[in-house]
């Protein structure tokens, strides 16, 4: 009973919105007709305010007479007049408050503004006025971050708590934007990321700028320094100083895959709002820098709403819907793997409308009406009404009006009962607060549209004459022309549901004085309008292709005709735009000269004819070329074919005969004969046959039921030419279908109907008007007659009713109003399919080895099959290894197998297993049921590799092995047979090995083996029907004592310790024998060297006879000039590229205790010794050797 009332009410409201839709007017248009007041204007429902300028909540209504305007806050009634910061604009409800006397925080509440006059009030939506706020960053002290090169790195910025939140973006100190890429990029939350940092990232100026859009200011985070450390550069530098002890522990960072910086973990949701911005991010850390791509995984990606940010991290999908909801994924890769991260967006909805918000009423006393408040969200929003504020519960009882969830309904509706009824739509997430007045009158019609207007149409253009109307009951419209004699309603004339009279192709002979009446039961309404058709702009002679010699003259003609009463005006135009500033073109009202041509004048001229309804263009290209003595051969299109006439008529088919237009030195190829048939596709041109270019005839033939134009073009090498003026018209008559529809079928939607379908004929092939089909059908192998019915305006039957799938026999022929076509061809089809109802008989299953089976059936009987036989299936599954140790199993498989088979074959089985199985045909509807299950047992197979195979208590002979027994048995193990064979440092194998082992056997030790030396092993299982696979380990015997200790560094026996201060020794004493002889014969006395030279500088030393040259023997033992020998005898690698350390084995860069350097010449070569002879701000290192020689001698 419920259930019948619903649907009583939702045809009622059907019904009344049908009726009242016409009412729906510019009420503001009428003046003096009562109004409920209507809110025009207000405030966003969320009001941020600037507090440096006076608040201005915004308040605006219309009615008649002039509503009023008060307001609540925070939900009750402020009272403006005892707040002398605050006024009301005149004749408005906007609100000012002026806080150059107070603070703007003290007004920061809810308001809502109601409208009132006597006829009900409006109400505005709840306005939150909060002030924008942009709080400076508080004081921290940041610490310089210093990071390895290679890691990741996050900087925070932490903004402060604006209203609206700020724009967040990072600069240096000279206010440039900092880079960012792939590698460094700025998250949602403004912090900056880098996946990896490098060298080149070290700064001390991150800045995190924060901009507050509404004050328009920028706050500045305090700077962060940023220092990358290069571990290798910094050890092997400082290594001098601290005896090769690295200075820090940790190497610089490897390469690494990816993983998340954010978000955490391999998954998170997101939630986001319907019409919203969707962003999701993803910033991953990893060496090489990764990418990320991202996918929809329940679907694609919204192609034309989806935008991805910050170098693919982030993805954001603008005015969100309800279908983006679901999972998505965000993958980082680099080529040493990827991650992954899935997060799950749930879409909610605040309240939105579903047609629209409630619209006004207008009623007449006695009618009815609906008002309607269709809206969705998610969750699903509550309705509530209210008349006039006040909660409609709480309003007075109203007979004529009943409340149906979201739609009130009117019924008989009285004078006085006009009212503003609001509607609010509510959900967690919004509201939507709508109002919307019933406005009882009583009105004679009137007619909005200005009287005499003049309406101005382009011949063979469509016409729309308004009659906007209002009264109360509507009026009805009727259009009447010149002397009235009968109402416009029918062809060509088409009245719609507004008044507006439409006349779809207008002709001269629908101008003329239109009168439209408004008419209800109180009176009537006449108005007069005229229509004026134009004739058409066409450009009767076009401009055309010319080649002109440079410093000849051209004229482009455009010869146009236009309907005189409109004023035409004619532009010319140069490659689209407009013509250069040049006197040598002259613009006539026919056509543009241009003298003394150049180069720049080539190019593509068009010329425009406009008028204030319509226009026409035609262009012609412009070719200069260099003057020549003798004239060029000028190469052009050919004119168009003249005097088309028609000869020879008959009913389907005539003679086009035309004269060729002017070749223009290039001979006409072809003629293309086009036609316009008027009568179906008026303006539309198709091409219809084309003759040689020797041909000046041609014999066309035609269609019934058609309006011919004719129109020649000619082509030759140039192009094609312009189209001939159109033949005269020639009309077919009508005749009956020259041919049946085809792609004639039949086939079952249901168990029980035949649906008989086919191509249908296009106009052209209709041959007449009244075109129908006549559909024949009759049950095939019965001896019955042929049923028949006539189908128009569709391309499709259905017969119900129709036994289940059996054959019928299909006809179906063209019929118009001359006739039927021939007789059609007979086609075959079948009513619906039914489930199969049996099941195959007599299934067996046939082992032909362990993992193989083929299964036989019999076929099931054609009247059980019901449908088109598609195949049969076979449904198998493992019900649980015959081995005790193996757990069950129970997932089904399933084979297909396509046509009318009688056996199949089940591949893929597990050996030594109990499997179960039927069998089920299947149709076009679906599966039949299933045979009995049978099972069967397939036989022992090979096993699988044994699970694991571990080497322990290696000995110097001697390796255990232990194992676990295969996990895919397949049958009883019999054995296990373990090879094994040494491996040399080369990874050449040796002589295999085998052993035999007993089934019940898990570990084994094998003996006689050599001492260190690499073996490899391999174990397999062994069932009845053989040998798996085998499994494989290798394991090294270990070293034998003795030969061990055996094997000492040499650098630790004293012999060798030896040796080495023996050849020390002697080159020590070369040296002193060197010195020794120097300073006995020496060319020239120290001190008269001395004497001689102010500066003490030293010569290089000679290669020929070993000595050096003049020396200071100074006490104090100066070094020489440019030298930088600490005080200490180290030489530091930072003071010298050419350093000490350079020339030692061991390259501490120490002297002897005695003063001498050994080993100064084992590290060099020959190549340096020239660049230590020169003066240099380096230290060479013999004269260094040399000073410590000097105080041992």
């Amino acid at each position: 009973m419920m259930e019948r009332r619903r649907m009583d009410v939702a045809l009622l409201v059907l019904f009344l919105v049908q009726l009242t839709t016409a009412l729906e007017v510019p009420l503001d248009l009428l003046e003096g007709l009562p109004q409920p007041p209507t809110i025009t204007h207000q405030s966003p429902k969320d009001y941020i305010i600037d507090p440096r300028e006076n608040i201005i909540i915004h308040c605006e209504a219309k009615g008649k007479p002039h509503p009023s305007f008060s307001w609540t806050r925070n939900g009750t009634h402020f009272d403006i007049d005892e707040d002398p910061n605050v006024t009301m604009k005149p004749h408005s409800g906007t609100m000012v408050v002026d806080i150059s006397r107070a603070k703007a925080e003290h007004y920061e509440s809810v308001y809502q503004c109601t409208s009132r006059n006597k006829h009900g009030t409006a109400v505005s939506n709840n306005i939150v006025v909060q002030q924008s706020r942009s709080p400076l960053w508080s004081k921290e002290k940041l610490k310089a971050m210093v990071v390895q090169e290679g890691v990741s790195m996050v900087l925070p910025c932490r903004p402060p708590a604006g209203l609206p939140p700020p724009i967040i973006f990072w600069m240096d100190n000279n206010f440039q934007k900092l880079p960012q890429s792939s590698r460094v990029s700025q998250s949602l939350n403004g912090d900056l990321y880098f996946s990896n940092v490098l060298r080149e990232d070290s700064r001390n100026d991150y800045i995190c700028y924060a901009r507050f859009p509404y004050t328009q200011t920028i706050q500045q985070k305090q700077p962060i320094s940023v220092k990358v450390l290069n571990m290798d550069a910094i050890n092997d530098t400082m290594a001098a100083f601290y005896n090769e002890t690295d200075l820090f522990s940790e190497e610089p960072a490897d390469e690494r895959k990816p993983t998340f910086l954010i978000p955490s973990g391999p998954s998170s949701s997101k939630m986001v709002l319907r019409g919203q911005v969707l962003e999701m991010e993803c910033i991953a850390e990893g060496l090489p820098t990764p990418e990320v791509s991202w996918i929809k995984v329940s679907g694609d990606l919204p192609a034309k709403r989806t935008f991805f940010l910050h170098y693919q991290k982030t993805l954001r999908i603008v005015n969100v819907s309800e279908s983006d909801a679901g999972d998505y994924r965000c993958t980082a890769r680099n080529r040493l793997g990827s991650v992954h991260h899935t997060i799950k967006v749930n879409v909610k909805a605040a309240p939105y409308w579903i047609s629209g918000a409630p619209r006004n009423l207008v009623l007449a006393p006695g009618e009815s009406g609906v008002l309607t408040c269709r809206a969705s969200g998610t969750p699903k929003p509550l309705v509530t009404w209210a008349m006039n504020g006040i909660p409609i519960e709480n309003s007075p009882k109203d007979l004529s009006r009943k409340v149906e969830d979201d739609t009130i309904i009117f019924t008989d509706v009285q004078t006085g009962s006009s009212a503003v009824f609001q509607c609010n739509v509510s959900n967690d997430y919004g509201y939507l607060l709508s109002n919307a007045f019933v406005n009882v009158l009583s009105e004679t019609p009137r007619v909005l549209t200005p009287s005499n207007k003049v309406y101005q149409v382009i011949k063979n253009h469509p016409a729309l004459i308004d009659c906007a109307s209002f009264g109360s009951p509507i009026p009805k419209i009727t259009w009447f022309k010149d002397s009235r004699a009968s109402t416009l309603d029918g062809d060509p004339y088409i009245v719609h549901d507004n008044g507006t009279l439409e006349i779809h192709v207008a002709q001269a002979r629908n101008s003329g004085k239109y009168t439209c009446v408004a008419r209800n039961t109180l009176g009537n309404y006449e108005n007069h309008v005229y229509l004026e058709v134009k004739e058409p702009t066409r450009i009767l002679k076009q401009p055309e292709y010319k080649v002109v010699q440079r410093g000849r003259s051209v004229v482009f003609e455009c010869k146009v005709k236009h309907d005189p009463s409109l004023i035409p005006t004619m532009t010319w135009l140069k490659d689209d735009g407009e013509l250069p500033d040049d006197e040598r073109l002259i613009v006539d009202s026919d056509s543009l000269a241009i003298s003394d041509v150049t180069e720049n004048d080539a190019g593509v001229y068009t010329c425009i004819m406009n008028t204030t309804l319509d226009h026409d263009s035609a262009s012609a290209e412009l070719t200069v070329v260099e003057a020549t003595p003798t004239p060029a051969v000028v190469y052009e299109r050919p004119d168009p074919p003249t005097d088309l006439e028609l000869t020879d008529q008959k009913k389907r088919s005539v003679q086009l005969t035309w004269t060729p237009g002017d070749e223009h030195n290039s001979p006409i190829q072809k003629f293309l004969i086009q036609f316009e048939d008027s009568l179906h596709h008026r303006g539309h041109w198709h091409n219809l046959t084309e003759v040689p270019g020797s041909k000046t005839t041609a014999h066309l033939k035609l269609s019934p039921y058609m309006h011919y134009t004719f129109r020649v073009l000619a082509l030759n090498a140039v192009n094609l030419s312009r189209p001939s003026f159109p033949s005269r018209m020639f009309k077919t008559e009508p005749a009956a279908p020259d041919e049946n529809p085809t792609g004639v079928q039949g086939l079952g939607t249901e168990h029980d109907n035949l649906v008989i379908s086919w191509k249908p004929l296009t106009g052209l092939q209709s041959n007449g008007p009244g075109l129908h089909y006549r559909v024949m059908w009759r049950q095939k192998l019965v001896d019955s007659d042929w049923t028949t019915v006539t189908v128009a305006n569709n391309s499709k039957f259905v017969v119900s009713g129709t036994p289940t799938f059996v054959p019928y026999e299909l006809r179906v022929q063209a019929v118009n109003e001359q006739g039927a076509a021939a007789e059609p061809q007979t086609a075959i089809g079948f009513s619906g399919e039914d489930l199969p109802v049996a099941a195959p008989e007599n299934v067996q299953a046939m082992l032909l080895n362990s993992t193989l089976a083929k299964v036989h059936w019999e076929p099931v009987p054609a009247r059980s099959i019901r449908g088109h036989l598609k195949g049969y299936r076979v449904y198998y599954w493992r019900d649980r290894s015959l081995h005790k140790h193996n757990p069950h199993h129970a997932e089904k498989q399933i084979l297909t197998f396509s046509g009318n088979h009688t056996h199949g074959m089940l591949p893929g089985l597990h050996p030594f297993s109990l499997y179960s199985f039927n069998v089920r045909l299947y149709n076009g509807k679906g599966e039949g049921p299933p045979s009995p299950t049978q099972q069967f047992e397939t036989p022992e197979g090979v096993p699988g590799p044994p699970t694991s195979l571990l080497v322990t208590n290696p000995n110097l002979d001697s390796l255990t092995l232990e194992w676990s027994p295969p996990h895919d048995r397949n049958g009883h193990i019999t054995g296990y047979t373990l090879k094994y064979q040494p491996v040399n440092d080369s990874n050449e194998l040796g002589p295999l090995e085998e052993l035999a082992l007993p089934a019940n056997e898990t570990s084994v030790t094998v003996f006689s083996l050599k001492y260190s030396t690499r073996y490899k092993f391999y174990l397999n299982a062994i069932t009845v029907s053989g040998a798996g696979p085998a499994i494989s380990q290798e394991a090294v015997t270990i070293m034998d004592e003795a030969v061990a200790s055996r094997q000492v560094d040499i650098a630790t026996q004293g012999w060798f310790i030896g040796l080495m201060c023996a050849i020390a020794l002697l080159i020590l004493i070369l040296l002193i024998i060197c010195f020794i002889q120097r300073n006995k014969g020496g060319k020239y006395p120290v001190k008269e060297k001395e004497d001689a030279h102010t500066d003490p500088e030293f010569q290089p030393m000679k290669d020929d006879d070993c000595t050096f040259g003049e020396y200071s023997d100074n006490e104090d033992h100066k070094p020489l000039k440019g030298s930088r020998t600490p005080s200490n005898g180290t030489v530091k690698r930072d003071d010298s590229d050419d350093s000490l350390v350079d020339y030692g084995d061991g390259g501490d860069g120490q002297f002897n205790e005695d003063g001498s350097f050994i080993g100064q010449y084992s590290g060099k070569s020959a190549s340096r010794e020239t660049a230590e002879g020169h003066e240099s701000s380096e230290a060479p290192s013999p004269i260094n050797a040399m000073n410590s020689l000097n105080s041992f001698v």
